[in-house]
């Protein structure tokens, strides 16, 4: 007869394991607070991340690692590296707690096992922090507030200094942008305090002021006024989308550097993971960083192409409705997009087609593209119908995948899901810029022709496709252990 574990014990048993996690947010905490360095979990955020929340991380962790890694195997390794002294850094302590139980370290061979693995991170790589300014606050500028802001660690990366808008700045409108930033609809409320200081005209953001400054055009701010020097202008407006409008940044005094959160015109359009080692900052400052469609399918046809080869093929994108499209049918001067977007399913064009070949010249002329906008305000599908070049199957084509978001240089941008209950919903919130739906995944007889499903939260997973690019241009990047 086999002996069943009492109520109790199992209690006693998840009450440990609630104690561990205690323990490892402390750890957390206090490696990005004092010492910048920034632990995470198979690539998900740690950080002001509830007790329950680190425990389900643990759980889905049997996803892509075979069988769940322990909490208590995680914090083990955390309390050792708390120990090291090592440099400002990104580390995956999921990907280096699963290497331990792969190569069945022994115990008092940890501590050598875990300095050797991190080695690089004890060679403290210098440079200075950067100022960022967000030309416009909507959906993606907002996003971007919450992340620099929480990301500030001991303020040795990027530190945002200023907003612009074109409102005129007074209480009114310092209460509204400070209730947005506060409060979303979508990825709820901010984990952090944000005031008003209406004498500075400033949002106080987690006790960092951060100046909102009205203008009309860019080149009459001067950001030095307000101590801003050398710094990194994301521009999420949409406004300027080619190298000459972009420009007019650069004349703005303490600006120095342009990010656009859009495809751009004359300018490189880099996806981070994907073909960020063509920036020449040397010679360049003024950057896009793709779209967010572009962010999401670009990894995923760079793993197949380098692995199988695509002949051609064509991506349609089941995408939510966005801010361009009417709340109530009007007059619209695109066509469908004036029908009301929380009503309807819209057929409209998007140019992830031609701007994958901009990211990925091989692929030039090879891809078509379609969209369909759908009624839900976030989250959205990529369908990628491939013709290869070799034959394939569903556990070659899922391995490579997977291979890719365990290892090498896209595990940030992948994360393979296994989940068969997986729905748009449950990818909100995800910073991975592709999700990739392996159950999903159809292969043809012919083994030559593939259908992928490739899903993406296209704001927030985006906003942190931003964030990686920004780091990099900026020259502020950590080292990083995945």
């Amino acid at each position: 007869m086999i002996q069943q574990p009492t109520f109790e014990s199992e209690i006693r048993s998840y009450k440990n394991q609630q104690n561990a996690a205690v323990k490892l947010i402390k750890i957390v905490s206090d490696l990005w607070v004092n010492h910048s360095i920034e632990l995470v979990f198979f690539r998900n955020q740690l950080m002001d991340r509830r007790v329950s929340k680190v425990l389900n991380l643990h759980e889905e962790s049997k996803g892509i690692a075979g069988k769940p890694i322990s909490i208590f195997s995680t914090l083990q390794v955390a309390e050792i590296m708390q120990s090291l002294h090592l440099a400002p850094s990104r580390i995956d302590i999921g990907k280096l707690a699963l290497k331990i139980r792969e190569q069945d370290i022994e115990e008092e061979q940890l501590r050598y096992f875990i300095k050797k693995e991190l080695v690089s991170a004890k060679e403290h790589r210098e440079f200075d922090p950067r100022d960022v300014v967000l030309y416009g606050f909507g959906r993606i500028g907002r996003l971007l507030a919450r992340e620099l802001i929480t990301k500030v660690g001991a303020g040795h990366t990027l530190r945002l200094r200023a907003i612009v808008t074109r409102d005129n700045i007074d209480k009114k409108t310092l209460t509204k942008r400070a209730a947005l930033l506060q409060n979303d609809s979508i990825h709820g409320e901010f984990e952090g305090t944000v005031t008003i200081d209406e004498e500075k005209r400033a949002l106080i953001i987690n006790g960092v002021t951060v100046y909102v400054i009205s203008a009309s055009t860019p080149e009459e701010i001067d950001y030095t006024k307000y101590g801003i020097q050398n710094a990194l202008v994301i521009d999420n407006t949409g406004a300027f989308r080619d190298k000459e409008q972009l420009s007019r940044h650069l004349a703005s005094k303490g600006a120095s550097q342009v990010l656009l959160t859009a495809p751009g015109k004359g300018v490189p359009n880099i996806v981070y993971g994907v073909n960020n080692d063509m920036i020449d900052t040397e010679n360049e400052s003024i950057f896009s960083a793709a779209s967010c469609t572009t962010n999401a399918i670009s990894p995923i046809l760079d793993v197949i192409h380098n692995a199988i080869g695509i002949k051609q093929g064509h991506i349609e994108t089941i995408h939510s409705y966005t801010n361009d499209q009417n709340l109530v049918d009007n007059m619209h001067k695109k066509s469908r997009r004036g029908r009301a977007a929380a009503l309807n399913m819209v057929i409209t064009e998007t140019g992830a087609g031609g701007a994958v070949a901009k990211v990925l010249p091989d692929l030039s002329g090879k891809l078509t593209s379609n969209a369909i906008r759908v009624p839900v305000p976030n989250g959205s599908l990529a369908i990628l119908h491939l013709q290869l070049k070799k034959k394939t199957s569903l556990e070659e084509l899922n391995g490579l995948v997977k291979a890719a978001a365990l290892d090498g240089r896209l595990t940030e941008q992948i994360k393979y899901s296994t989940s068969e209950e997986l729905v748009s919903s449950d990818i909100i919130g995800t910073t991975a810029a592709s999700v990739y739906d392996a159950p999903a995944t159809i292969v043809a007889p012919d083994g030559n022709n593939v259908v992928l499903y490739v899903w993406y939260d296209n704001e927030y997973g985006y906003t942190h496709q931003v964030m990686r690019l920004a780091r990099h241009v900026a020259g502020v990047r950590r080292y990083t252990y995945y």
